[in-house]
């Protein structure tokens, strides 16, 4: 199912900021060559390429405390590579667990120090960066505010040692903790928001199994019970074409109507637009049973059920009749019907020998128990088979 919400994701929004809540884990969009060049990973590289302006002053810095070419070249390579490593380092913690993501950004403050040769405690000035990487990596709110906090402390701490505590001092430590708290911000309203895509996509695809499993379940309930009153009736109708041709012939007549009947549902069903009747399938039942040759007592009305509980009671009489048909032997079968319970009862060979449907059954279940009612097989009163719902 992940890779049916991934490939979601993907069609309805284009490849997301790979960014998950911390908890949910790395982020599951892609792997980790595909988080690189991804639409949300881009807009990083674009946005984090233009923070890298304010690297051209540390530059100057590293030119103005340069003693020789060659140290100077050394200096500016560093910072190029600072660059790079900032520009690497988030879409690198975003595709790994939660507990990894600090690395990247751990790796990004010791670059900072090899600077310090020609800045002394000025590499706090690329801070700011670190703070960012920090906030960029969806950490949880408590360990990014604490991180943060620590690197801003850490810029007025050194900038005390490097020439007493000023009014300029100030400024980097806020600039530090504001900036890269707001990149946080930024950051985990995005993986909010992917969280939130993920979850209704995880839906949708739930919906359409449960949907599937729907059409499934009510395809077989009309196939079932529809096919076995068919293939009763055509050997009833095999019997009777030499004794009683004219009986025959209305038999085939009405395997005709049922076919006819049971393509109709196929239909509807496929259309969601089909219900069945409690009167219907009594009326059914009893010419199912009498194909089969089975005395059937059923009830004269359905008053004695609520208008509320009907339809899952024909569902129940539909079921329990085909599998009288199909498997019981039965001589005999009652169909009782009250205000919370409906039973179907045979005089057949019972639930030890019976062949159930275990399907049908399967299928019935799922949808008395959708409704907080409760089903049960067992032997009849009749001593044959039982299936009781309450509903």
């Amino acid at each position: 199912m992940d890779e049916d919400v991934r490939d979601a994701a993907a069609r309805r929004f284009g490849p997301p900021w790979p960014m998950l809540p911390r908890a949910m884990g790395a982020a599951p969009f892609a792997a980790l060559p595909d988080v690189l060049i991804s639409r949300g990973t881009v807009s990083w590289y674009v946005g984090g390429g233009l923070s890298l302006l304010w690297l051209i002053s540390t530059g100057q810095q590293v030119l103005d405390a340069s003693r020789s070419p060659g140290s100077a070249a050394l200096g500016l390579a560093l910072i190029a590579v600072f660059a790079l490593a900032f520009l690497a380092a988030v879409p690198l913690g975003w595709a790994l667990p939660a507990l990894w993501r600090i690395v990247p950004v751990l790796t990004l403050l010791t670059l900072s120090f090899t600077l310090y040769p020609w800045l002394s405690w000025g590499v706090r000035s690329v801070w700011t960066y670190v703070g960012v990487a920090l906030g960029m990596m969806v950490l949880g709110w408590r360990t990014t505010i604490l991180g943060i906090g620590v690197l801003a402390i850490g810029a007025l701490w050194f900038g005390t040692m490097l020439d007493g505590l000023t009014e300029d001092d100030l400024w980097l430590p806020a600039i530090v903790f504001s900036i890269s708290l707001m990149m946080a911000a930024f950051a985990n309203a995005f993986a909010t928001l992917n969280q939130l895509r993920r979850t209704q996509d995880r839906l949708e695809a739930m919906a359409a199994e449960r949907e599937r499993g729907r059409m499934a379940r009510d395809i077989h309930d009309i196939l079932g019970h529809s096919l076995t009153v068919i293939t009763v009736k055509s050997e009833l109708a095999a019997r009777l074409i030499d004794a009683d041709p004219v009986r025959a012939k209305t038999e085939v007549g009405e395997i005709e109507q049922l076919a006819r009947g049971a393509l109709a549902d196929v239909r509807a069903t496929v259309a969601g637009s089909r219900g069945v009747t409690l009167s219907g399938e009594l009326v059914a039942a009893l010419g199912a049973l009498g194909a089969a040759g089975i005395d059937a007592e059923l009830p004269r009305a359905t008053d004695a059920v609520p208008p509320a509980r009907r339809e899952l009671a024909a569902w129940v009489v539909r079921e329990g009749v085909t599998n009288v048909v199909r498997h019981s032997g039965a001589r005999r079968c009652v169909v009782r019907l009250g205000e919370y319970v409906v039973e179907v009862a045979d005089d057949g060979v019972g639930p030890a020998a019976s062949k159930v449907s275990s399907t049908g059954l399967g299928g019935l279940r799922e949808r008395v128990e959708a409704v907080g009612g409760r089903m049960s097989i067992g032997r009849s009163d009749l001593g044959g088979f039982s299936l009781t719902v309450t509903l």
